[in-house]
């Protein structure tokens, strides 16, 4: 993994569906333009690479894709993302937050792929200077996405989830610069920890 050596700084969001680490990014990223820095929200899977569309369709079902190969299209994208959007904006010196990058793919994606292959093909990415990790239980987190009423996606199931957690448990071990954030606190509060970290 290498170190961010631009001007910009990149932070990261992790967290299990459901766990609010979406509305935590724009909180985040309001309260930073406010104090007057330049801000550019991100994501992960993207929809601008053929690799990310191919991801969501596989996420929604639509598609069956074997975990290695999903995985492969998971870094596909990533270096996609990093050339065209991530890297640009941090030499131009903005604060660019990423809801969700790297780990995710750690953590989800070793429900079907041992961690040394997941860790090999990411190997050469941009490591965020700060991954705040939205820390909510797996049923809480469950809950909260049978209660937006939508279908529910290939990850989000609480079995899964629950494997998803104890992995982000286990891979945080390895890395720095992860800060556990109480995720089942009110939106407000959450916010406020965040808050403390960013500035």
């Amino acid at each position: 993994m290498l170190n961010n050596h631009y001007s910009g700084k990149f932070i990261a969001f992790e967290g299990l569906d459901g766990s609010g680490q979406t509305t935590q990014v724009k909180l985040l990223a309001e309260f930073l333009e406010n104090k007057g820095f330049k801000v550019l929200i991100t994501k992960e899977p993207t929809l601008d690479s053929a690799a990310g569309r191919l991801i969501r369709k596989a996420l929604d079902k639509k598609t069956k894709i074997l975990p290695k190969k999903l995985q492969e299209l998971y870094a596909q994208d990533r270096k996609e993302h990093l050339n065209r959007v991530i890297i640009p904006n941090l030499k131009k010196g903005k604060i660019v937050i990423s809801d969700r990058y790297l780990f995710s793919s750690f953590a989800y994606g070793s429900l079907g792929v041992p961690l040394n292959f997941l860790l090999k093909i990411n190997d050469k990415f941009l490591m965020p200077d700060i991954t705040f990790f939205i820390d909510t239980k797996p049923k809480t987190s469950f809950l909260r996405v049978k209660k937006r009423g939508k279908k529910q996606t290939l990850f989000e199931e609480e079995n899964k989830l629950k494997k998803v957690y104890q992995n982000y448990k286990k891979i945080f071990k390895k890395f720095k610069n992860v800060i556990f954030i109480d995720g089942e606190k009110s939106i407000l509060k959450v916010h406020q920890e965040i808050k403390k970290y960013a500035q």
